[in-house]
């Protein structure tokens, strides 16, 4: 079985419910990634950096009835995990706000502690990281980080990156388009949103990642959920169909990386893999929250 590592961030989530109450959550992008890859049936760790508190012990215990891997998650004393809250409203889309400056996972490519971790990724088949993943380290966790995704490269191993941009993230725009262009360098396989590319870089935002398409494997998604794969010199459209019955919106993106990551895993071409993603991301926008009950996962 091919092994997979997430590397990111995974805060406490509470929803605003219609009546101002809280409900309790765990999510962040690259762990609801993790978590749909697990439920599929890959073998799959989650990479992050966590606190010594009681929440972070929930957090751990979560992911590991979920089937994810929890043995490379560094654990720091006196840290916390991160916390958003998210508003959806009447259609569906949803509006975050995030306490996260001092989590604990913002020091996993600066803690000593973690150098046995950062090593490890060259054994995995594929590491998945994203744009929230890249905001969160700062300039010098980032270039460890670029420097161990080069490593996995180097071992024979694919590397993987989501676009997601969140402006928030970033101090300055400069500073997120100078670490895309070096994620895209370093990435086999890039799943991105015209929307995210536009944010970030305006009109050329479809021309900084096609500039790649001569190496690595490109999954373009546009809003009307039309995906363009480039593969090798051919491109594959495969349009999705939208839901009629959306509720949230959250981990569309996220569900749709991990159906297309596992299914190209198990050696299907990117036509399969792209409509695995818009399956299991049309169900997933259906339900509350980023990780819909397991018992509503679409069938193979």
């Amino acid at each position: 079985m091919t092994r997979v590592a997430c590397i990111g961030e995974c805060m406490i989530e509470l929803r605003e419910e219609a009546d101002g109450r809280l409900s309790r959550s765990f999510g962040g992008d690259t762990l609801n990634t993790a978590v749909y890859l697990a439920r599929l049936g890959s073998q799959v760790d989650y990479v992050t950096a966590l606190g010594d508190d009681s929440w972070s012990d929930e957090l751990i215990a979560a992911w590991e009835a979920e089937g994810v891997g929890t043995k490379r998650v560094l654990r720091l004393a006196g840290r916390l995990p991160g916390l958003y809250i998210i508003q959806t409203d009447t259609k569906g889309e949803r509006r975050f706000s995030y306490w996260r400056d001092t989590a604990a996972a913002r020091l996993l490519f600066q803690a000593p502690e973690a150098h046995t971790i950062i090593a490890s990724l060259a054994d995995d088949d594929l590491v998945y990281f994203s744009g929230i993943s890249l905001s969160l380290y700062g300039d010098e966790g980032r270039g460890r980080l670029f420097d161990a995704l080069r490593a996995v490269r180097s071992a024979g191993k694919r590397v993987a990156f989501d676009t997601n941009f969140r402006p928030r993230g970033w101090p300055d725009r400069e500073i997120a388009r100078m670490a895309f262009r070096q994620a895209f360098a370093c990435a086999d396989i890039i799943l991105a949103s015209t929307e995210d590319l536009e944010l970030l870089f305006e009109s050329t935002g479809t021309d900084e990642v096609l500039a790649f398409a001569d190496r690595a494997e490109i999954v373009l998604k546009h809003p009307d959920l039309t995906c363009r794969v480039m593969l090798q010199g051919k491109e594959i459209v495969v349009p999705g169909t939208p839901a009629d019955d959306v509720v949230d919106t959250t981990a569309a993106g996220d569900s749709f990386a991990a159906a297309y990551l596992h299914t190209r895993l198990l050696g299907k071409d990117p036509e399969a893999a792209a409509r695995a993603g818009h399956r299991l991301a049309g169900q997933v926008v259906r339900y509350r929250g980023a990780i819909i009950p397991r018992d509503a996962m679409p069938q193979p």
